[in-house]
């Protein structure tokens, strides 16, 4: 795989969180449980424990970026979908439990900026036909915990029907 974080476009307009509900996710407070918050700081490690493989474009990323103050995580999450879309046609899934627990921890942990970048920035990704090849969206289905897969039906009903996003 290349270093170069690559983005493709899929033609659909990226909105800002006040549009898509996101950023009232969960309490406000952020307090989910006794676990801690994760951030955008911190929310590549557990990834990257989950899918070491990862860690060659994570580190790119991260060189790439270095000193630029808030490093474009969306870009890295772009490079994430396509790693993972390629483990999935190689039928290299071994560890997809794993990553997907991930997914479902940002989603169920992570503060506004880490729930949103889970949903539009890797599981709208995932679903993007333009990233695709030989392999097709609901392939990772089996994968998606149960609010991962909420979010994964919400944003299918964004794109098809127009339904807006929204934390009810």
């Amino acid at each position: 795989m290349s270093a170069e974080i690559l983005f493709v476009s899929n033609n659909r307009e990226r909105l800002p969180s006040t549009h898509c509900g996101h950023s009232r996710l969960g309490p406000e407070s952020d307090s989910m449980s006794d676990r801690s918050v994760i951030t955008r700081e911190s929310m590549f490690e557990p990834l990257l424990a989950a899918d070491p493989s990862f860690a060659p474009s994570w580190t790119a990323f991260s060189e790439e970026w270095d000193g630029e103050g808030d490093q474009p995580l969306y870009l890295a999450l772009v490079s994430l979908a396509h790693h993972l879309i390629g483990r999935l046609k190689a039928g290299d899934t071994s560890n997809f439990a794993a990553v997907f627990d991930v997914i479902e921890e940002w989603h169920l942990r992570g503060d506004a900026y880490v729930r949103e970048a889970a949903s539009i920035g890797l599981l709208e990704d995932l679903q993007n036909t333009n990233l695709h090849d030989g392999t097709e969206p609901v392939e990772f289905e089996p994968w998606l915990r149960s609010e991962s897969k909420l979010w994964w039906k919400k944003l299918d009903r964004f794109w098809s029907k127009g339904e807006p996003l929204s934390s009810s």
